[in-house]
């Protein structure tokens, strides 16, 4: 069986440099780019993106987009200083970060004030779009990215959404699990059922862990 590379122990990743992501408001306007958001979780159909042509011959209408969308709860928690993912759609469970340093992280108890994530990892899915609709109404960051596999830190940005409102990324969009600012938080998850992904470890590509904010402090629009 091959070993789930998402799940580990936060000391088995090592002490890196900082690299502090941008916190922006998420809006009808600032997200636009990315995605959108939603009042209700019908008020979009997810895109599912067509099986592309390896050659010259094209693929026939109405073919390679027949997969479907996924459907399922996702749940984000945060145990001490880690934030478990688990995904019921596509039956993924992941650690998506940290609240510190990992090699000092601790999953029994919270041993620092949790003012943000430490984000080890980025992934995007090129068959579909993807939607996460919060069942509580409380905040919670979505880091992402434009898409293009040449990602770089400074690329990267993490949305403040309040809570009132569900959160839709288009194909290609970069992003990781949504981030809870309280203990745990679940949201309806919508995605393609292919759900191709293809990732990008951030510290092992680049050196460092991102730090998405878990408080309002926003950089000036």
């Amino acid at each position: 069986m091959t070993k789930n590379k998402y799940i580990f122990q936060p000391s088995e990743k090592p002490s890196l440099e900082i690299f502090e992501v941008p916190l922006i408001k998420a809006t009808d306007t600032s997200i636009k780019d990315y995605g959108g958001l939603l009042d209700e979780p019908d008020e979009i159909q997810v895109e599912i993106v067509p099986w592309p042509s390896k050659g010259w011959r094209p693929v026939d209408d109405g073919t390679g987009a027949e997969g479907g969308v996924a459907e399922g709860i996702f749940h984000a928690k945060w145990m001490g200083d880690v934030l478990y993912g688990r995904n019921e759609a596509v039956k993924g469970d992941y650690v998506l970060g940290w609240s510190r340093d990992p090699q000092f992280a601790s999953e029994k108890e919270k041993t620092v004030f949790r003012n943000q994530v430490l984000l080890w990892h980025m992934n995007y899915h090129p068959d579909g779009g993807q939607l996460f609709f919060p069942l509580e109404k409380k905040p919670f960051i979505f880091p992402a990215a434009l898409p293009g596999d040449d990602l770089k830190p400074e690329s990267i940005v993490a949305f403040w959404c309040d809570g009132s409102k569900g959160l839709y990324i288009k194909p290609n969009i970069w992003h990781e699990g949504v981030f809870p600012v309280y203990d745990q938080q679940k949201f309806l998850d919508r995605q393609g059922k292919v759900h191709a992904r293809i990732s990008c470890d951030i510290g092992e590509e680049f050196g460092l862990y991102l730090s998405a904010p878990l408080t309002e402090k926003f950089v000036p629009q």
